[in-house]
């Protein structure tokens, strides 16, 4: 696995969910603040993005909005028109509270769902992201992203036999795509941090390699080697755009790792966990995991447990 579909799917936790929902003017729609990853796709017709403390930022067909970090946003059909709260039901549908009926105005169909996630053991990757991603369609270019928005569309309006199975995996490769269009559009920045990271030759390739093979007994020199570069000059350009050295990013890597492998894998022997991501013994295994954890692997598996079952609805 790479490294940004490596760090979606070290805090996933549950099936991502998406409803259509049609709007004529004037209309709006207030998101509450949630802990998860939300997302709005204009199918038809033009809204408005509304954010607190920013401007009106205009929307228009095959636009997409990703809230990675759960704040409250709004859309409407005019920056002026009232908004009423909107929730999503366990059906995934969203559910708007009472308020003015929709008009006879302009038509705009809209996608929008979210995301479960742990963010627990959230990858930097994505707490570096900004508040709000905008990606405007633009013709021409990231044509990936826009037919699975299509193929999502499609599947919402005519639901059809394999449609259960086949909108978590579109939805799934849609995120997916998002973040690599946000990166890909600023790593040429040459600024510091997870764009660059990952579009630096040097770092790209040695996370690649971390991220691929966990358990392997990696060093410092090793890596470097295997970059072309010195060791020191390796060490301090993976510190200064990671965030932290090299052997401590690989620790932290496997310590999440070995969360994932928990949270989903109840028959695992904590000793088979641990020689997965790099250790022999289980002793230092769960010295280092309480470390990064702050609890044994046992006690973070039955506290695994307990979130899952008090999430079921009843």
């Amino acid at each position: 696995m790479d490294v940004v579909s490596d760090a979606v799917a070290a805090i996933r936790t549950g099936r991502p969910h998406a409803a259509r929902t049609r709007r004529t003017a004037p209309w709006g729609l207030r998101f509450p603040v949630s802990r998860e990853i939300g997302f709005h796709v204009v199918l038809q017709g033009r809204c408005w993005l509304l954010l607190a403390g920013r401007g009106p930022v205009p929307l228009g067909a095959g636009d997409v909005v990703l809230v990675p970090h759960g704040q409250e946003i709004a859309l409407a059909d005019s920056p002026d028109s009232e908004l009423v709260d909107v929730t999503d039901d366990m059906d995934d549908t969203w559910v708007s509270a009472p308020g003015p009926a929709d008009g006879a105005g302009d038509l705009t169909l809209l996608m929008c769902g979210s995301y479960q996630l742990d963010r627990a053991g959230a990858h930097p990757l994505l707490a570096e992201l900004p508040a709000v991603i905008h990606l405007p369609r633009r013709v021409g270019s990231r044509m990936a992203l826009t037919s699975v928005v299509d193929l999502l569309g499609d599947e919402l309006d005519q639901r059809r036999p394999g449609t259960d199975a086949a909108i978590p995996a579109l939805l799934d490769t849609m995120l997916l795509y998002i973040l690599r269009a946000w990166y890909q559009d600023h790593a040429p920045r040459g600024t510091g941090g997870w764009a660059a990271a990952l579009a630096d030759p040097t770092i790209g390739s040695a996370l690649q390699d971390m991220h691929a093979e966990p358990a392997a007994p990696w060093t410092v020199e090793g890596l470097s080697r295997r970059a072309g570069v010195s060791r020191s000059a390796f060490s301090r350009r993976f510190t200064d755009l990671v965030g932290r050295p090299p052997m401590a990013y690989l620790t932290w890597w496997r310590m999440s790792t070995a969360g994932r492998i928990l949270r989903s894998d109840d028959d695992a022997p904590l000793q088979a966990v641990a020689e997965r991501v790099g250790y022999s013994s289980e002793f230092a295994f769960n010295r280092a995991f309480k470390r990064e954890f702050g609890l044994s692997p046992g006690a973070y598996r039955r506290q695994g447990k307990g979130r899952q079952a008090t999430a079921l609805p009843a």
